[in-house]
């Protein structure tokens, strides 16, 4: 379970990996906001995250409402399935990630 940030300039790209759940909700929320309020174009690669849970979901909706505060768009560079089968079941669109 780790957090990475690769790119470059005011393009950022967020890496999560490991779980993406209310065990490590307090943990990731300071850094998705951090990373949304920081960089011009904020994208989260959820490529890597192995479990997704509604506190996963929520601390994404938050990220997003913030950088539609901000006048950014929030993309989701990549989904892992565990991703993409919850935002399916809801019907969530991320911008990037196919629901």
């Amino acid at each position: 379970m780790s957090i990475g940030e690769p790119g470059q300039g005011t393009a950022a790209c967020l890496a999560v990996e490991g779980e993406l759940t209310i065990y490590r909700a307090a943990e990731l929320k300071p850094v998705l906001l951090d990373a949304v309020r920081t960089a011009d174009a904020p994208a989260l690669d959820l490529s890597a995250v192995t479990e997704f849970d509604s506190a996963g979901l929520q601390l994404l909706l938050v990220a997003r409402r913030e950088a539609q505060r901000l006048g950014k768009p929030l993309q989701v560079a990549g989904a892992s399935p565990a991703v993409r089968e919850v935002f399916a079941l809801l019907d969530i669109d991320f911008e990037g990630a196919a629901a």
